[in-house]
């Protein structure tokens, strides 16, 4: 039998409305679109009327294919109601399950549902029946993401230059609707700077400001700040460099960004699917690499590692309380509940016992006390790494990757030639870069000469 009900889920932009418009121009029988809160009122009985008509609608035209967007505004849990537009949302839900599944049969009508919270649907509308079949639309793998960067960049005038694999690799955990925005804010860097075509630069910097935020570069900070600053930021960056799990460092600046005063950014080289032991470890030691560089080399403490301590602490209590990643076994501390795609979760631990909680508490400032100390040993065992990227930083203010690698190479910062051996290597890069250019236009060049061949052979 054809299922009668399909829902789309997954996080926001990955294109599940997308589906429905294609699904509408491809299946060749009527489509009716509507959203879920265009069925909640103030006054009990007027959602549910909707649904008849809607669905009497249908039945005149069908087979035919109804869709139902964000529909959680109306397929929430019964129950929770008190009075009100809640149980008008509860008679609107009934009133949808029994045209779905009832008495009378709707043959011809296939729902479609897409919804970024499926956790918090009703049983009795997910169930088969109503809804037979669940897709998850997920965000998209480094293949999918180069894809949808063709798609979205085919009216754009992009560069021969421009390297869309790269780009992709660059951007985990882009979404659809989020790598669209990345073309079209570097189109506006292009046009901003009178350029014909959008290269390489304008999408990077497009990236940057997505992922990073927009620079103040106008932010009136003394040169004391600036370099507590360069400090901390060269204590992530350093620690990240030494372990050699971590994901690579893409950029280090001092520039403000945001609300942040600077920032470390690194990029994993492929998707990641699950996370090791080793990985969180070294990513919470990373993360204390800014605070241990404050107290080694300005010997105080400031407000920067705010967000650094809240992060850390979350994946320690996440290792320990979700994961079993401690030494009170594998065991999960805690309900998680909530959130699903919108990233709120929430672990409840009122069943807990006061010890349990305690013990908890110990093994997560126990672990955040370890990997502090193992920054602090890394940082004071490099500390002339330490303070040549602190002066590279403060001289040029933005740190790119291969820059970064020269300085855990022993290469720094000199005042009378500059950033030689930075030069060199950025040369040799732009000369690969030129070499790979030249060898994709032959490439393309004997692909249009094969081709011209085979067209003339056909014709004779």
């Amino acid at each position: 039998k054809t299922p009668r009900g399909v829902l789309f889920s997954g996080p926001s932009g990955t294109g599940k409305t997308l589906l429905a418009k294609a699904l509408a121009k491809e299946s060749g029988v009527p489509f009716f679109a509507i959203s879920g809160s265009d069925f909640v009122e103030m006054f009990a009985g007027v959602g549910a009327g909707r649904v008849r008509d809607m669905f009497a609608t249908a039945k005149k035209a069908a087979p035919c294919v109804l869709f139902i967007d964000e529909i959680d505004a109306i397929g929430g849990k019964r129950g929770g109601g008190m009075g009100g537009s809640h149980d008008e949302r509860e008679q609107t839900l009934n009133q949808i399950l029994v045209e779905l599944d009832g008495m009378e049969e709707n043959k011809g009508i296939i729902l479609v549902a897409a919804t970024n919270r499926p956790e918090t649907l009703d049983p009795a509308l997910m169930r088969p029946g109503r809804i037979d079949r669940k897709i998850i639309v997920g965000l998209p793998d480094v293949n999918g993401r180069e894809q949808i960067l063709k798609i979205h960049s085919k009216n754009t005038p992009i560069s021969d230059t421009v390297d869309l694999k790269k780009i992709a690799r660059g951007t985990p955990g882009f979404s659809g609707a989020e790598l669209k925005n990345l073309i079209n804010e570097a189109a506006i860097y292009a046009a901003r700077r009178d350029k014909q075509f959008v290269e390489q630069k304008d999408i990077e910097d497009a990236k940057d400001k997505i992922m990073l935020g927009v620079e103040r570069p106008s932010l009136a900070m003394t040169e004391q700040d600036k370099r507590e600053t360069a400090y901390h930021e060269s204590g992530h960056a350093i620690i990240a460099k030494l372990f050699k799990g971590s994901d690579p460092i893409y950029k280090v600046t001092i520039i403000p960004r945001g609300k942040a005063l600077g920032i470390t950014v690194q990029l994993p080289e492929k998707d990641r699917f699950s996370y090791k032991q080793e990985y969180l470890k070294d990513r919470i030691a990373i993360l204390m690499g800014g605070r241990a560089a404050e107290e080694i080399f300005c010997n105080t403490f400031t407000s920067g590692a705010s967000n650094d301590i809240a992060v850390a602490t979350s994946t320690a209590r996440s290792m320990i309380m979700r994961l079993g990643m401690s030494k009170l076994g594998p065991i999960a501390f805690g309900e998680e509940g909530g959130g699903g795609y919108l990233g709120q979760s929430s672990i409840n631990t009122s069943f807990l016992a006061q010890d349990t909680l305690e013990k908890v508490d110990t093994e997560v400032q126990k672990l955040i006390q370890e990997q502090y100390d193992l920054a602090f040993k890394l940082l004071s065992q490099n500390h002339e790494k330490v303070e040549a990227m602190t002066d590279a930083l403060m001289e040029v203010e933005t740190l790119d990757d291969w820059q970064v690698e020269n300085i855990m190479q022993g290469r720094h910062y000199n005042d009378n030639d500059g950033f030689i051996a930075f030069k060199a290597l950025a040369d040799e890069k732009s000369r690969i870069a030129e070499s790979e250019l030249e060898s994709r236009k032959k490439e393309s060049q004997d692909k249009a000469k094969q081709k011209l061949t085979h067209d003339t052979n056909l014709s004779i």
